[in-house]
């Protein structure tokens, strides 16, 4: 999880604002792809690169004066990069930009948003050639790589770089979901947006001129001008002098966006329009379908308190408005819209170890009122993924005097890993599969049809889950209702989370690989127990 911007000046601009101030503009937007800081890069052709880094959260970048350090370094590009640890190396060299700190026209940094499945078939290949890698992240892997071609195709011989075929073949090498900005020692900046489509990538021509780049549309809001998504396989090459921009496509054959589910439902921001629908809106409506299943499951008392329909903050807060709006449909003097639990920390706790989520989880969540004994409490959420954090809030809100927990669900059981920049590497570390070994085995049978499992089938995985986490209920959406309020519904959205049908042939690999070892590992338990 991350996100990138980027700006760049044309010549023929006579705007008073800087590219640090458009990112001041875009970057906060993008807060909610990682919370672990940011990273600019920026450039000007007399005094070539200056990078800064920070640990804040990227809605502090406004707070950043950038004139403070350099009085005389006016460029007309930069990149920005909102960070998310890596869940292969956590240290300094997951600040991007990523920079190979060569001199001249050798010079490259880049950013990048996603993940590349075959990373370490990449990493064998370049080691092979003889070329070294220091780290252990995905933005350097992607750097060496066009670094190997540019020094192979172009640097050795004193010629020009040729984007467009650097980028045809970093297309057809990669496996996995990147958006990436590019740029290099002479100004040029170079947008890329793998085959795959997973990471979005949009772009800005403003009437005060400027070109944009961001991973969400949302970091445009409140600025005039052309607006386009730069498609999959496909790039974005601005001249460092002139700002001539040439859109080229650099792919084997031509694909449609298909944008991860948990763009719409967890990572994107609310105001981010797909296909004109906003993410909001979206999560709002999954919440009203979701109220509709919870009441009867409630079995409220007309003489108790009014039920308190909570979210957990921030990104579940859409979907119980519309968890909300529905249940006071059904009796409204029997519901009560409260937020109940607050965050003292913003860190994410989907990356990293169990015991370092834990103990981040822990830390994280409060309960925000004494005023909850003997409530029933709901609390709706957009997925319930391993099932750590659902658990330790029950866990506090049961404690602070609560009557009953219920959860409900914004999605389907999350049942695939994910290797496309989520952080989640395994099947057996999430809530479906540590009930799904408890199963009987016609139960386990059915399961694996994972989408399309039988109705009764899911509610026993319902049951069993809520029990594990100590809740009353678990309400999951249904598959056809996700379906039916996606914006693109399953043609535009990668649903692989749901289905595990991987977006990516090295994904499906790797994933039935994770699947089967699973499998074996149960028969030969239960092998081994007869």
């Amino acid at each position: 999880m991350s996100g990138v911007a980027g700006a760049f000046l044309l010549p023929s601009s006579r705007s008073q604002r800087t590219v640090y101030d458009q990112l001041k503009h875009m970057v906060p937007r993008l807060e909610n792809r990682g919370q672990e800081g940011f990273g600019v890069a920026a450039f000007m052709h007399e005094e070539r690169f200056q990078h800064t880094k920070s640990c804040r959260p990227a809605g502090k970048l406004a707070g950043v004066d950038f004139t403070e350090q350099d009085a005389h370094f006016r460029p007309h590009v930069a990149i920005a990069h909102v960070r998310t640890p890596s869940h292969r190396e956590k240290s300094d060299a997951d600040f991007q930009p990523f920079d190979n700190h060569k001199t001249s026209c050798r010079r490259l940094t880049v950013c990048l948003n996603g993940a590349l499945v075959n990373a370490d078939e990449l990493r064998k290949e370049l080691h092979a050639e003889g070329h070294s890698i220091s780290g252990n992240t995905d933005a350097e892997l992607l750097l060496k790589l066009i670094e190997s071609i540019c020094q192979r195709d172009y640097w050795q011989h004193g010629l020009p770089v040729n984007y467009e075929k650097v980028f045809q073949d970093i297309d057809k090498g990669v496996d996995g979901a990147v958006s990436a900005l590019l740029l290099d020692g002479l100004g040029n900046l170079t947008a890329f947006r793998n085959r795959m489509g997973l990471r979005p990538l949009e772009f800005m021509q403003t009437e005060d001129g400027f070109l944009l780049f961001a991973s969400e549309n949302s970091a445009f809001s409140g600025l005039q001008g052309r607006v386009d998504e730069i498609r999959p396989s496909h790039i974005k090459h601005v001249n460092g002098r002139t700002g001539d921009c040439l859109d080229h496509f650099v792919g084997q054959a031509r694909h449609s966006p298909k944008l991860c589910a948990y763009e719409t439902l967890y990572l994107g921001n609310a105001r981010t329009l797909v296909q004109g629908q906003s993410h909001l809106a979206t999560r709002h409506d999954i919440g009203m379908t979701l109220g509709r299943i919870v009441w009867p499951r409630l079995a409220v008392e007309t003489s108790s308190a009014p039920i308190i329909v909570s979210s957990m903050p921030r990104t579940g807060t859409p979907y119980a408005d519309g968890l909300f709006a529905s249940l006071a449909k059904q009796q409204s003097a029997l519901v009560q819209r409260r937020e109940v639990i607050a965050v003292n920390r913003s860190q994410r706790t989907l990356i990293g170890s169990l015991g370092e989520r834990n103990s981040l989880i822990w830390q994280k969540y409060r309960v925000a009122t004494n005023d909850v004994t003997d409530r029933i409490i709901v609390v709706a959420d957009e997925a319930l993924i391993r099932g750590d954090t659902s658990r330790a809030v029950t866990e506090m809100l049961l404690a602070a005097g609560a009557k009953a927990v219920h959860w409900a669900i914004g999605s389907p059981p999350i049942v695939a890993p994910n290797y496309y920049g989520m952080g989640i590497e395994t099947i057996d570390e999430l809530a479906f599969w540590k009930i799904w070994k408890s199963l009987a085995p016609e139960t386990r049978q059915d399961s694996l049809r994972f989408h399309r499992i039988a109705p009764q089938t899911l509610r026993v995985i319902e049951r069993k889950i809520a029990l594990s986490i100590n809740a009353a209920t678990i309400t999951y959406l249904p598959f056809e209702d996700l379906l039916s309020l996606l914006p693109r519904g399953h043609e535009g959205i990668d649903l692989s989370a749901f289905t595990f049908e991987m977006p990516t042939p090295c994904g499906q690999k790797r994933a039935d690989e994770n699947l089967n070892r699973l499998i074996a590992e149960l028969t030969s338990t239960k092998t081994s127990a007869a």
